[in-house]
């Protein structure tokens, strides 16, 4: 059964980073199509970062340049480095995965950001962000 479990959520002020991973149980990571979503107070799920097949990443414009998507295929482990946060990045993040592949995510597409794509989710771990 495959299974994913966010870490590394807190609270930290306004400039301050965290790093969040997801430990991935019974799912090769490796050339696996990943991504992080996040909740919003109030909003609807959103795409944050995401790894296509073939190793491509995808950003939310929100986030480029600071937040950084990595894999660790050997320990089975998706993270999400964010420096220069934001109040604005106060959510819930969550870890997804997609059973099978993904050629329909690329610059030209907003696959990568669909809910509907993903077939495995974590429960989420707490991001709060103080100004």
């Amino acid at each position: 059964q495959v299974r994913l479990q966010e870490s590394g959520g807190g609270s930290v002020e306004a400039g301050g980073s965290l790093r969040l991973s997801c430990a991935v149980t019974d799912y090769t990571v490796a050339g696996a199509c990943m991504a992080w979503f996040r909740r919003l107070p109030g909003k609807e799920r959103e795409g944050v970062a995401a790894f296509a097949t073939g190793g491509t990443t995808f950003y939310a414009d929100s986030v480029q340049g600071r937040f950084a998507i990595s894999k660790n295929n050997a320990a089975k482990t998706l993270s999400l480095q964010m420096n220069s946060l934001k109040p604005e990045d106060t959510a819930v993040y969550y870890c997804a995965a997609v059973r099978g592949t993904c050629e329909d995510f690329s610059d030209f597409s907003d696959a990568w950001r669909r809910i509907e794509r993903y077939n495995y989710w974590g429960q989420g771990t707490q991001v709060a962000v103080s100004s």
